[in-house]
């Protein structure tokens, strides 16, 4: 993950996104649905970890970095809600790390959990082609700028990345699928989109690339998992 730098100063000055919106909700878990289902239909994809998807550079701020081939679900984790969900979570590897850093920065710890697994698989040593690193693969400028010296160090890792994703929260206002959409494509890129909330993301989604679009399916339905 690569944050630059007008995207890291915009961490705490941008006003978040009015998400007030009455619209229903149910278009958007429709949009979403379809889109997993889609992806789950067709064989499994390979993705190597040399390319990146069409559109996106490093200076977009991609996080992700798919090791190995996408198995989908077609189950997902219905988005309303899913960032208020402070309930009981799957014990994992750095249980303790996750639970005090998700308490610590108000992220739910099963969307730390659904991250970690869609980064990393939990392999703190994991290093993509792109030079992201640890748990939560973090790149090298994202992590000093997190105040994170050693990537590899499970609690730094963790404590940089839940700190990442409670900024991105903030910043979308709490809306799920653009906060993972910034996770893994960069705020600017989704910022520039010009969406309010997630059902208006959704029904421009297929201008954001394909890997941010099953990343997004990906990591809800890994929060499902997780969730008890």
């Amino acid at each position: 993950m690569q944050i630059d730098s007008i995207s890291w100063k915009q961490m705490t000055d941008v006003p978040q996104v009015n998400t007030n919106s009455t619209g229903s909700a149910a278009g958007f878990v429709d949009v979403l649905s379809s889109l997993i289902q889609e992806e789950a239909s067709s064989q499994p994809i390979e993705r190597s970890m040399t390319q990146l998807a069409p559109g996106v550079t490093f200076k977009d701020g991609l996080l992700w970095q798919q090791l190995g081939a996408v198995q989908e679900s077609n189950s997902y984790y219905p988005v309303e809600g899913a960032l208020n969900d402070t309930g009981a979570t799957k014990p994992t590897t750095f249980e303790e790390l996750i639970t005090s850093a998700g308490e610590r920065y108000g992220v739910p710890v099963s969307l730390i959990k659904a991250v970690i697994d869609a980064e990393s698989s939990f392999d703190p040593n994991a290093v993509s082609s792109a030079g992201a690193k640890g748990l939560m693969q973090l790149m090298d400028g994202t992590a000093r700028g997190l105040g994170v010296s050693n990537p590899f160090d499970p609690a730094q890792n963790i404590e940089g990345g839940t700190k990442y994703l409670s900024s991105l929260i903030q910043r979308f206002g709490g809306e799920l699928a653009m906060v993972l959409a910034a996770y893994n494509a960069g705020p600017t890129r989704v910022a520039g989109l010009g969406a309010s909330s997630d059902e208006e993301l959704m029904s421009m989604v297929h201008m954001l690339p394909e890997e941010t679009q099953a990343y997004i399916g990906k990591v809800m339905n890994a929060q499902s998992k997780y969730s008890l």
